[in-house]
């Protein structure tokens, strides 16, 4: 049993973990690791994007950047779960279906934290 501190962060840590497994069960549960790895990640970042929108809707009244906001974030689940969800059905259970959900689902949360860590709320201008 590993610790949260030693836990695999990315699909490439897994990978390398379990290389030389020959059952896809340990790698599932790495993966399952890294999932809620992204997940804490992905909403840290949702949170401080959501509160500095907050708080310039109380300065200047307008509350639209802020519900867009929101609605993109919704959309984006709704994303990654159909975008996933379509290449686990079109591989058999039995070769890894799992893996492969939870491979894009780490894959594009990572893409969503990167975007939204690149993306400056307090001043999006240069």
């Amino acid at each position: 049993m590993t610790t949260p501190a030693q836990a695999a962060k990315s699909v490439a840590e897994c990978q390398q973990k379990n290389a030389d497994k020959i059952s896809s069960a340990p790698m599932s549960r790495c993966l399952d690791g890294v999932i809620s790895f992204v997940d804490r990640e992905l909403q840290t970042w949702v949170n401080l994007h959501t509160f500095n929108l907050e708080e310039k809707a109380l300065t200047n009244g307008r509350y639209s950047a802020l519900k867009m906001f929101k609605r993109s974030q919704n959309n984006f689940i709704t994303y990654r779960e159909n975008d996933c969800r379509w290449q686990y059905l079109v591989i058999s259970p039995e070769i890894g279906a799992d893996l492969a959900y939870k491979t894009c689902y780490v894959q594009l949360s990572q893409n969503r934290i990167k975007a939204l860590s690149e993306f400056k709320t307090t001043n999006p201008l240069p």
